[in-house]
């Protein structure tokens, strides 16, 4: 239910899509404010799904947002402007992980309430397999884990990450089938070698 909210906002947003980024690049402070309300939980979602650190996740949302108020100039609509806030918190996390600079992650207890890692299918999962598909995605290469967690936790497909990560789309194809492997390979260790069934869901052959 979650997601069809989210994607229904989405979708509002792209119907004014081009008006909203014309006044944010004439520095138009209430449609950046829009901009912000829409993308704001999914972002700091997504980076608390690729770094496994909530605060890290706030603090990188923040400078993207950064980025896109004053680097809006640079944007042009040969792709969709989601992809491109996407892209500018991806490109931010790897720059993170190459300072090498991650911190310990925060335990799933300890984890807020509105942050969730949950299956593509929206359903929700016992704590354990969520646990352990956090270590085993804090085990993946960045290059293997966004890919993944585009796909299989944001919704997107390979064409729209191949424009996120600015990658071709077989490039794309390629770690996310090698990705989902790693993350089988881990889940199947943590769970004495069978892989849950929620956790074969995401795993199992998703194009």
């Amino acid at each position: 239910m979650q997601r069809k909210k989210a994607s229904k906002r989405l979708e509002t947003l792209n119907m004014d899509e081009q008006e909203l980024v014309g006044r944010l690049q004439t520095g138009d402070e209430d449609a950046f404010a829009e901009i912000v309300r829409v993308y704001k939980d999914k972002i700091v979602n997504y980076l608390y799904q690729v770094t496994g650190d909530y605060q890290k996740a706030v603090d990188l949302s923040q400078e993207t947002f950064m980025r896109v108020y004053f680097k809006a100039g640079k944007y042009r609509p040969i792709a969709p402007f989601s992809s491109w806030i996407y892209a500018i918190a991806s490109n931010l996390a790897k720059s993170e992980f190459k300072r090498g600079r991650r911190t310990a992650a925060v335990s799933i207890d300890g984890m807020p309430p509105t942050i969730a890692l949950s299956t593509p299918s929206g359903e929700a999962s016992d704590s354990g397999l969520i646990q352990n598909l956090r270590q085993a995605l804090d085990k993946l290469s960045p290059c293997y884990r966004i890919p993944v967690v585009l796909k299989d936790m944001e919704g997107y497909s390979q064409e729209e990450i191949a424009r996120i990560i600015q990658r071709p789309v077989g490039t794309v194809k390629a770690r996310i089938s090698r990705g989902r492997a790693m993350l089988r390979k881990q889940l199947e260790k943590a769970s004495g070698g069978g892989t849950p069934l929620r956790a074969q869901e995401i795993l199992d052959g998703r194009t």
